[in-house]
């Protein structure tokens, strides 16, 4: 029988094998050593990548890629291996660029040109991947030159114009999300708004799909880039962008995720920004999916993140101000930020709920509004007892206290009656708070405006308002929105603030609480300032009939006596009310629909013939009075 002898295979071959053939003279041992290196060469043994890089040398690898991509023959193969070169050479420099050093080498940066070249030309997914890969691997590790290279070079367009063919979760858009966050974090927001708007509304898109489908840890890089994105205060010619690309789901998608604390806080306030409260409601059905949510899911998935954003922050500062013993004014101005956003994203709520009308897209029933205003009730509660916190401890200036003012300001605006007895209580210091960088508490009574005049036109709101001295508050205010030193446009705010001391005033004998005269004779010289510069119109009726009422209670001996109020100051405001019974003035103030019957005011307790003795006692003349 014929006796047969089995040969032990030959042994496998090993790295040092590889180098020898890599430092060979010919291209060809060059070569095999390569391939014998993507078989044997673990990706993650960083040493020996390096010591594989020392041995081939940098001028074989451009020549090598060179060839691959057409623009050589120098590795003597010709064009029928031209596509095995390129998928060598693009996955020995994603290998070779694990290392960071060699990453942030000057020639890894110069092959960024060459790399987008290839993405452009071939849709092999195993050399994009390759492609990808290296880019991001190149930008990451040299600082921001790979960054600048790579926007420099067409990279955006290129991205731009692959992200939305990329396949759900894979790994290129993986790798396409890590970049653009890279660009993103190293290229000012005013270049890529300024250059590449199209290409960033195109990106924004597909993220914001990807936001809304993806359930891995990607959504959080996503969410990440969207909330920087987003939030750019350049965003003017972005969101005009966003609303003219042909895919109009992306707001859907973002709408359907929007789920993740902060960062979702910041894209929620964003889109809100842009689109409107009617954003937060509407059905929701994602493209290509059988999912669908309730109308109402957004809103109220904004409005229970803001809730505990508000919570938690207010409980924090509170620690940070009042019990630490030591706390970085950077916390406390950090955690502001984030509690003026979720206060933001809440006024937008209670916008959207006092409206109560039909939004393109979803109607709010009544269950959701019932619903919405139990959360607000509960976290006005909450912001109050801060606010009574920060009293006890004698605070009354920061922008936290002043945002917290804001938040309530807005809900009593809708629900006067809401937080009755902590309102009450609390109402003078609400009066006093100060913005950090304010030097008087004007914002703040500003906010709480739309509240007091609702409330001062029933008697017992009336004591409130007087017991509390928020009288005074509200006649600094008047004195500030007629002075010429405050240019604001808000005439809305002096309507509400005068009307409210009409009511005030109108109801002085039925409240029983006195008021301090004296708090009224800088209103009442303010008046006269003002008008001389005054036009006809709605202000010239308030601001007389503000001026009467306070006649009405005291006499022309009383008003002399305080320092600065003389016959001169007399004698304007006999101008200024003279002026408000003429026709025109009449005329204006028929337009304006006041609550007040302001021409009755003016012409009660016969205060023409007043005036006309005060004219005549200190020889004014050229009175109009009828």
């Amino acid at each position: 029988m014929e006796q047969t002898h089995e040969f032990p295979p030959p042994p496998p071959p090993r790295l040092e094998d590889c180098l020898r053939l890599l430092r060979g003279e010919r291209d060809e041992q060059r070569l095999a050593g390569l391939l014998l290196v993507t078989k044997i060469c673990n990706k993650d043994d960083l040493d020996s990548i390096r010591r594989v890089y020392e041995a081939v040398g940098v001028r074989f690898l451009n020549r090598l890629l060179r060839t691959g991509m057409g623009n050589a023959n120098a590795t003597g193969g010709g064009n029928e291996n031209q596509d095995v070169y390129l998928q060598l050479s693009v996955t020995i420099l994603s290998v070779f660029c694990r290392v960071m050093q060699i990453a942030a080498a000057d020639e890894m940066v110069s092959k960024i040109p060459l790399i987008l070249q290839i993405m452009t030309r071939h849709s092999a997914l195993n050399i994009l991947e390759e492609c990808y890969e290296f880019l991001f691997l190149v930008a990451a590790s040299s600082n921001k030159d790979g960054v600048t290279a790579l926007v420099e070079s067409g990279g955006l367009e290129v991205l731009a114009s692959q992200m939305p063919s990329l396949a759900d979760g894979s790994t290129i858009f993986e790798l396409s999300i890590r970049l653009l966050q890279l660009v993103v974090d190293n290229t000012f927001p005013d270049t890529l708004i300024g250059e590449y708007l199209s290409e960033l509304s195109t990106m924004v898109c597909c993220i914001a799909q990807q936001f809304a489908c993806l359930q891995n840890a990607l959504k959080f890089e996503l969410l990440h880039l969207l909330s920087i994105v987003l939030a750019w205060h350049q965003l003017g010619p972005l969101y005009d962008a966003l609303q003219r690309v042909s895919n109009d789901k992306w707001p859907t998608y973002i709408q359907a995720a929007a789920d993740q604390k902060l960062q979702a806080l910041v894209v929620a306030e964003s889109m809100v920004s842009m689109l409107g409260e009617g954003w937060l409601i509407g059905q929701v059905n994602l493209h290509d999916t059988q999912s669908s949510f309730p109308s109402d899911r957004c809103l109220f998935l904004v409005l229970e993140l803001s809730r505990v954003e508000v919570a938690v922050l207010l409980n924090d500062l509170g620690y940070l101000k009042y019990g630490a013993s030591s706390s970085s004014s950077g916390d406390i101005s950090q955690k502001q930020a984030k509690l003026s956003l979720a206060f933001n994203l809440l006024e937008k709520i209670i916008k959207l709920v006092s409206e109560a009308g039909e939004y393109e897209g979803g109607v709010i029933s009544d269950d959701s509004i019932t619903k919405v205003i139990q959360g607000l009730n509960e976290t006005t509660g909450v912001v109050l007892e801060y606010l009574n916190d920060a009293k006890d401890h004698g605070q009354r200036k920061g922008d936290d206290l002043l945002a917290s003012v804001r938040f309530v300001g807005s809900y009593l605006a809708e629900t006067p009656l809401a937080c009755k007895e902590k309102v009450e209580n609390l109402l003078g210091f609400l009066l006093s708070v100060e913005g950090e960088h304010e030097q008087s508490p004007f914002l703040s009574i500003c906010f709480l405006l739309p509240m007091l005049y609702q409330i001062t036109r029933t008697i017992e709101g009336c004591k409130v308002f007087a017991s509390s001295g928020g009288y005074k508050a509200v006649v600094g205010c008047v004195i500030e929105l007629f002075s010429s030193n405050h240019h604001t446009e808000e005439s809305g705010s002096r309507s509400l603030a005068c009307d409210t001391l009409i009511n005030l005033l109108l109801m002085r004998e039925q409240i029983h609480v006195r008021l301090d005269e004296h708090a009224f004779v800088p209103l009442l010289r303010a008046f006269a300032l003002w008008e001389e510069k005054a036009k006809d119109g709605p202000p010239v009726l308030m601001a007389s009939s503000i001026c009467c009422l306070i006649f009405k209670y005291t006499s022309e001996e009383s008003l002399l006596q305080y320092p600065g109020f003389d016959f001169s100051t007399l004698n304007a405001l006999s101008q200024l009310i003279a002026r408000s019974l003429s026709t025109t003035a009449l005329d204006d103030y028929d337009a304006a629909k006041s609550s007040h019957d302001l021409h009755d005011i003016i012409i009660e307790e016969n205060l023409g013939e007043k005036l006309r003795a005060w004219a005549r006692d200190n020889k004014l003349t050229n009175q109009t009075f009828s």
